[in-house]
């Protein structure tokens, strides 16, 4: 199962608000659960030809004609969504874009990107944990201890943990931490982590918005598997730097890709980062490159997915004030 599958869910099932349409639409996807695509395909093109603006219904058309191969008929059905879903929460653009009929977006799909995880909140640790092999904080977090005995870095004060989703990094960075923030865009995720009671504040916000806010205060950032939804990685880094204290760490994750393009769509809706374009974005937003290796994260419809796990630091203020005055000496003797 695919973040794709996850988000034809309870708002793609929404009433189109005619019954005989809706009629329809439950036998296509009864269709669809037994694996006869095209002819739930066949019943959705039916349901829609009664309710044309029922947008969740040219979602489900758009999904069940990618999944039987039918890619035009798909782009066809996302042009239509694209036309009606204003706000863009159901990713028609995204979606377009992943196969070639549109330009993806260097940004966040905010609206899709919350919807999606507010209904996958209540299966997301069953789903990734159980049925993908997801090991991401884990393996962050080994780096994480890794780097932290190397520099002798005992604690962290203030430890913040974006797209902290319902936990699973928290879990890892509690005995670490003073004080530890979650931040996640989805209110269901924020729900279901406040349950367990890891966090010491938790807050619903878009993540580039909220860095952007903040002053000088975090000495660890984590990111698990976050950034795969934001688009271009450089302004997420240029609001994330100023929100972290000199020598402050960075760990998060990225899936990669070995094609030239610095940033590439996938299928699933996610972004891979080419392995040289990140480490120059981390090069040009200043961060000292700690820790940077490849490792599979999960797996995608049984295929690995190859990622990167990467620890940075910001700059130490001392090293700072060092180059200042060596640069001070240097206009001096001149």
């Amino acid at each position: 199962m695919t973040s794709r599958d996850h988000f034809v869910l309870t708002k793609a099932f929404h009433s189109s608000g005619d019954v005989i349409a809706d009629r329809r639409a439950g036998y296509a996807r009864m269709l669809a659960e037994g694996g006869d695509h095209a002819a739930a395909a066949d019943l959705m093109t039916q349901a829609l030809e009664i309710t044309p603006d029922w947008a969740a219904g040219w979602d489900l058309l758009g999904l069940y004609c990618e999944k039987a191969g039918d890619v035009s008929g798909a782009i066809s059905a996302w042009r239509h969504l694209e036309a009606l879903d204003d706000n863009g929460v159901f990713g028609a653009g995204l979606k377009l874009a992943a196969h070639g009929a549109g330009i993806a977006s260097d940004g966040t799909a905010v609206s899709y990107v919350e919807a999606l995880f507010d209904q996958y909140a209540p299966q997301f640790e069953r789903a990734l944990v159980d049925r993908l092999g997801y090991r991401v904080p884990e393996m962050l977090d080994d780096l994480v201890q890794a780097e932290m005995t190397r520099l002798g870095i005992e604690s962290f004060a203030r430890a913040l943990d974006l797209g902290c989703g319902t936990g699973l990094m928290g879990e890892k960075l509690r005995a670490k931490a003073a004080y530890l923030e979650g931040i996640d865009i989805s209110a269901a995720m924020i729900a279901e982590t406040a349950r367990k009671g890891i966090y010491d504040s938790l807050q619903k916000a878009e993540l580039v918005a909220t860095l952007n806010g903040r002053r000088a205060d975090a000495d660890l950032v984590t990111a698990a598997d976050v950034f795969i939804y934001c688009g271009a990685l450089q302004p997420v880094l240029a609001a994330l730097v100023p929100a972290l204290q000199p020598g402050g760490l960075v760990a998060f994750s990225l899936e990669a890709h070995d094609g030239p393009e610095p940033l590439f769509l996938r299928p699933s809706l996610r972004y891979a980062h080419g392995i040289d374009a990140t480490r120059d974005a981390l090069v040009l937003a200043g961060l000292e490159i700690l820790r940077f290796e490849t490792a599979v994260l999960r797996f995608d419809r049984g295929a690995p997915i190859t990622g990167m796990l990467i620890v940075v630091r910001k700059p130490p203020l001392e090293l700072n004030a060092a180059n200042d005055g060596q640069s001070d000496g240097g206009d001096v003797a001149a």
